[in-house]
């Protein structure tokens, strides 16, 4: 059977970013910190990838001091974070029934017809429903591309399709980091490239726009921006991991 994404190696560099990516992230697995579970590290970047999401989509992504957080967007990017570890066996076999719980976590309070919830947006020709089920089939083992490669296009195709029309952006880098534990590339969530998505706002959503497009520079230039992205949020982890050992 051939694999559909397997043409995405040969694009220029596109291997090579993948292969740096994935060193970059087990570096931080090997960090004595987290030789011993990392627990403490993969807390504190959970949190920070939620603060970076929600920023990224225009939420606020300050804490507050005491009390409940308020801003609606900040509220279901924590609320998917605190998610993803029970979520993940339902990524591995029904990835459409993950993605549904993402909205409902990361929405519930941005709409108000709470039965759109969950529910994919239905077109003419539901040309979401029909993508949503190959990017389904690539996530459940219809590929053997690295990690890297497979993280970045859930997370492309996700915001391509903007499937449940709100929510889509913190939707989509959670299917992301959930592709990132699955498929072994960042088996413990140590990482946070979401912070990286945030310092280049203007780049990720230009590179995002792209790969959308659909034309193999552009693709080319979505995949080569998410490994720098994960080698920066293997940066970030070490920082983490550094101060968790101090």
């Amino acid at each position: 059977m051939t694999d559909p994404l397997a043409p995405l190696l040969e694009l220029s560099g596109v291997a090579e970013a993948a292969k740096n990516a994935q060193d970059s992230v087990f570096a931080v697995h090997r960090h004595p910190a987290n030789l011993r579970g990392g627990s403490a590290t993969a807390a504190e970047a959970s949190v920070r990838a939620a603060r970076a999401s929600a920023a990224v989509e225009g939420g606020e992504p300050e804490l507050p001091e005491e009390g409940a957080v308020t801003d609606p967007v900040l509220a279901g990017a924590l609320r998917v974070a605190e998610a993803l570890e029970s979520l993940l066996p339902t990524w591995r076999r029904a990835p459409a029934q993950a993605l549904a719980r993402l909205h409902v976590l990361a929405a519930a309070d941005l709409v108000a017809d709470h039965d759109s919830l969950g529910r994919p947006r239905v077109g003419d020709t539901d040309e979401v429903g029909r993508r949503l089920e190959l990017l389904a089939q690539l996530v459940t083992g219809a590929t053997a591309v690295p990690g890297a490669v497979l993280s970045a296009v859930v997370h492309g195709e996700l915001l391509a399709l903007r499937p449940f029309g709100s929510a889509d952006g913190v939707v989509a880098r959670a299917a992301s980091r959930l592709t990132m534990i699955a498929s072994g590339f960042d088996p413990k969530a140590l990482t946070v490239p979401e912070v990286a998505y945030l310092r280049r706002s203007r780049i990720y959503r230009a590179t995002a726009d792209s790969f959308a497009g659909g034309e193999e520079e552009g693709v080319r230039a979505w995949l080569l921006f998410c490994c720098e992205a994960f080698e920066a949020g293997a940066r970030e982890a070490r920082g983490i991991a550094d101060a968790a050992a101090s």
